[in-house]
């Protein structure tokens, strides 16, 4: 028996049987709804457990899991950003059209701070006038998606630079580099969150504001770097989709927010602040990614899709008990 089962069997003394099965539910439910949903995947069709099915399960959901590292760090703090998917849309026309004027790589850092930029700005409006994160980053939201419409004049931006397109469609042995990255800013986060000064202020902020300013915490500091990290991200996340695509469209990115906070709640963050993780978030993740996946091999329209999808979500969620702080 390890250290950790130990630590729960001595927590559960004299606590009901019912009690201590909850306290299990709430504790491990994120990866009891993913265990039932691969079982299920795996009974329904014999395509599920083949090689290609699974990474390009994973190649698919990468885009969404870069983004939700970034929706996470924003959740813990107790806020959210409905401009992940437009600040990625504007990204992806900006190095789409940079692409062609400019060396690769200034055209990629060009567009990873601009598309940083719409993050600086909500955290700065957040911070400084104390206005509602839900309704800044809607109106980022708008507009970053009109900046991407101004940009492309409303029109696909094709990717003919083979160097680009290699990012997005290369991979090293049979694993794409768009699920590179993505564990890649995972690991980055989970040590953030982890291991650093500013990770733990991150969740201080989110346990409780006034309490972490009167212990020296620089608040605002901290939301405007959260909002900040979040949109580069969420710019890194629109360079890849471009990359694998090999074209840049004015509309993509329409929903990635919802898929982002979904994989997030999901995974175990709290809209209450202070409570997220990273592997419970790609857990989140790949949840999401299977759900479209097994709907696509049983042949599932699109329409009904989202209707199935967004009762899964609902589900998943109500059964996983809040965690109180």
């Amino acid at each position: 028996m390890n250290t950790k089962t130990t630590t729960i069997a001595s927590e559960n003394q004299g606590i009901p049987f019912g009690q201590q099965c909850l306290e299990v539910w709430n504790r491990y439910s994120m990866y009891i709804i993913f265990g039932i949903i691969v079982v299920i995947s795996a009974l329904i069709s014999d395509a599920f457990f083949t090689q290609n099915n699974l990474i390009n399960v994973l190649k698919q959901v990468s885009v969404n899991g870069i983004i939700s590292m970034g929706m996470l760090l924003v959740i813990i703090i107790g806020g959210i950003d409905l401009s992940v998917g437009s600040v990625l849309a504007l990204t992806g026309a900006l190095v789409a059209g940079l692409q062609l004027k400019l060396p690769l790589y200034q055209a990629v850092s060009l567009a990873l701070i601009a598309g940083a930029l719409p993050g600086l700005i909500s955290g700065f409006f957040i911070t400084k006038t104390k206005m509602a994160p839900f309704i800044m980053t809607l109106a980022m939201m708008t507009i970053a998606r009109g900046m991407g419409f101004i940009y492309s004049n409303g029109t696909p931006i094709q990717v003919s630079n083979e160097r680009f397109t290699e990012l997005g469609g290369g991979t090293l042995g049979i694993i794409p580099y768009p699920v590179l990255i993505m564990l890649g800013v995972a690991l980055i986060i989970h040590f953030i969150v982890k291991r650093t000064t500013f990770g733990r202020e991150v969740i201080a902020v989110g346990n409780n504001e006034e309490a972490a300013r009167l212990a020296g915490i620089p608040v605002n500091r901290i939301k405007l770097l959260t909002y900040t990290i979040c949109a580069a991200l969420s710019a890194l996340a629109g360079i890849v989709l471009t990359s694998r695509l090999y074209i840049a469209e004015p509309m993509a990115g329409s929903g990635f927010e919802l898929d982002a906070i979904a994989a997030c709640v999901i995974g175990g963050a709290s809209f209450n602040g202070g409570i997220g993780n990273v592997p419970g978030t790609l857990i989140g993740v790949v949840t999401l990614g299977l759900i479209n996946n097994i709907m696509n091999l049983l042949n599932i329209q699109s329409y009904p899709q989202q209707v199935i999808k967004g009762l899964i979500i609902i589900a998943a969620i109500v059964a996983r008990r809040e965690e109180k702080r």
